[in-house]
């Protein structure tokens, strides 16, 4: 973390340092310390997806869903075939009771990575709702 942290005063707009840096704080569940890395950098406008993820995966377990989704819905765009994206935003969908946004995401995470439990534990509680 030492290391990381000197690249960051050495390049501080460099968003893959910056998502490195988040991704230990993540790791070390410092969740306000990943945001406050990762609004320093633009990665808005560099739509970098695996930084947009961890950024919107982390306001997610922050509770902040509406930011989460802004968040993961760009990195769909970027990747729109990604599992792991759709089941986080179905994830997020059925908290905010939006299930039929849910069961899309949730299904089209199914195909790309069939079987998966957490999707079909998350796709049986959207479809009972």
């Amino acid at each position: 973390m030492e290391d990381l942290n000197k690249a960051t005063i050495l390049q501080p707009q460099n968003a893959f340092i910056f998502g490195n840096h988040g991704n230990v704080k993540r790791m070390l569940k410092d969740y306000q310390g990943v945001l406050e890395d990762l609004d320093n950098v633009d990665f808005h406008e560099l739509n970098n997806a695996s930084i947009l993820m961890i950024h919107g995966d982390v306001k997610r377990t922050l509770k902040y869903y509406v930011g989460a989704l802004e968040d993961l819905d760009k990195v769909n765009v970027l990747e729109p075939n990604n599992a792991f994206t759709l089941r986080i935003r179905g994830r997020i969908k059925n908290i905010l009771k939006e299930y039929q946004g849910a069961l899309e995401d949730l299904n089209k995470a199914d195909v790309f990575e069939p079987k998966n439990a957490l999707t079909l534990t998350t796709h049986g509680k959207s479809n009972i709702c």
